[in-house]
C-alpha cells in the first residue's frame, strides 16, 4: 500500500505540511479540502512508513 503527505501554502503564505500519511482515496479528499480552504502549490509527495513531508520553504 503506498502512503501520501502533501505540501501546501496557507493562503496567509505559510508554508504546510501533512501531519499524517494518507492512503491513495484519503489522499484525493485530502487535496480537495486543501483546494476549498484555498491553499496554493498543493503536492501529494508519497512517503515511506514512518516518513512525513517537510514543509518547503
Amino acid at each position: 500500500m503506498r502512503s501520501y503527505g502533501f505540501t501546501w501554502t496557507d493562503p496567509d503564505g505559510t508554508a504546510r505540511a501533512s501531519a499524517v500519511a494518507y492512503d491513495e482515496v484519503s489522499a484525493s479528499r485530502r487535496r480537495d479540502e486543501l483546494e476549498k480552504a484555498g491553499a496554493s502549490d498543493i503536492e501529494r509527495v508519497e512517503v515511506k512508513p514512518g516518513e512525513l513531508p517537510a514543509p518547503r520553504r
